[in-house]
């Protein structure tokens, strides 16, 4: 009888490349998990990113001829700084400058 463990072979693990796409699929199956639920999670803090201040209301005016963006800002906060007002006001509407047309819509906060 030959000695204990002479008598047994022993084998290299071989992976096919069938086992390595399956040891590799089951070995990121966590990693795609925890994305997909961080991104499914995520939905609402995306949606309402905030810059710290207050929900605001909104309402819509038209510019009327003779119409400056100083007048509105003083006519909506005439206790605010207008050149806040100003700053606001282009912010919600996306404009690169401060000059407005007759019949322009305009969204304004409605409370300051």
């Amino acid at each position: 009888m030959p000695a204990f463990g002479s008598s047994t072979v022993r084998t290299r693990l071989r992976l096919t490349r069938r086992g390595r796409v399956v040891l590799t699929g089951l070995a990121a199956l966590p990693v795609a998990l925890g994305v997909l639920i961080g991104v499914l999670s995520s939905g609402g803090a995306v949606a309402g990113i905030d810059d710290g201040r207050a929900a605001a209301a909104f309402e819509t005016i038209e510019v009327g001829a003779g119409d400056t963006l100083w007048a509105i800002a003083e006519s909506i906060a005439p206790s605010s700084d207008p050149r806040d007002v100003i700053y606001e006001i282009m912010r919600l509407n996306g404009l690169d400058d401060a000059v407005v047309q007759p019949g322009q819509e305009l969204v304004l906060p409605a409370t300051r």
